[in-house]
């Protein structure tokens, strides 16, 4: 149980970081976008250098000792099937309600001002905005399931590892929260609201991966992970992490950055997590 609870704890840690993301927007005169694009640079550096050097070779090994040769061919399909499940769930959420879209410095400036001053202004929408404000809620939890399943399942098979990745989604929640808080605040006028509604959405990540745990663990009617099983989750997982880092981080980051931050954040993260896994040894 103390590593289920640790895998949980850390998860749960990386899902309470688009809290910081809207405290950002709310109570800093500025949003720092290049510190955003470096984050989310550095984010996306240590997924794609632990997904391909070590998650996607450990399932490899998992699969080819359950299967043999054909395990290769298995690992593989099981890679571009976690990119597949995400891809999914990204295209059925609309653009618009998508939270890893880009806020703008001159849509995030609304949020610093009171209720009154922001319907004076005409910056509270009509309730078109508040279903808008629910549907991005709820395309939130249904997107960061997966991401939940990442830290939980890294941090359950490698503690180490789990930490370098549970950072790496904190870094990436971060301006997701700003993202949140967005159309929140344009619906309600209530900052507040905005910051809890934030924070909620982040806790979608700790849930997916309960739940997620739970329905794997009936489907190997309840006992210890076999190494087919292994292998299928990593191979996913990395997959998802690739997905998520193409599609997602990097855009983002070029959106917030100015030259090669973006890249300097990228290649940061790479060395970093290099580091740690070659300390790890």
């Amino acid at each position: 149980m103390s590593g289920l609870a640790y895998a949980f704890g850390l998860t749960l840690l990386a899902g309470m970081a688009t809290g910081i993301g809207s405290a950002i927007a709310f109570f800093a005169d500025r949003a720092n976008y290049r510190f955003l694009s470096v984050s989310t640079g550095f984010s996306a550096g240590v997924m794609l250098y632990v997904s391909f050097v070590e998650i996607f070779l450990q399932g490899s090994i998992s699969l080819r000792g359950a299967y043999g040769v054909r395990g290769e061919w298995l690992n593989t399909a099981f890679f571009f099937g976690g990119m597949a499940l995400i891809g999914v769930i990204d295209y059925l959420i609309p653009q618009e309600e998508n939270p890893h879209e880009a806020r703008t410095e001159e849509e995030t400036a609304s949020l610093h001002k009171g209720p009154a001053k922001a319907a004076a202004k005409g910056d509270i929408h009509d309730k078109g905005m508040l279903r808008t404000g629910v549907f991005t809620a709820l395309a939130i939890a249904i997107h960061n399931f997966p991401e939940g399943l990442v830290t939980f399942l890294a941090a359950l098979q490698n503690p180490n590892l789990g930490i370098v990745i549970a950072v790496a989604v904190a870094l990436h929640n971060i301006p997701e929260g700003i993202s949140v808080s967005v159309p929140i605040f344009y619906a309600t006028g209530d900052r507040f609201k905005a910051f809890i509604y934030s924070l909620l959405s982040g806790m979608a990540e700790p849930v997916g991966a309960l739940v997620a745990y739970g329905v794997i663990r009936l489907a190997v009617g309840g006992g210890e992970f076999t190494p087919a099983v292994t292998g299928a989750l990593f191979s996913m997982v990395a997959g998802i992490m690739v997905y998520i880092s193409l599609d997602e981080l990097l855009p983002l980051s070029r959106a917030y950055g100015k030259g090669h931050d973006s890249l300097i954040g990228l290649v940061a993260g790479m060395a970093l997590m290099a580091l740690s896994l070659l300390m790890m040894m």
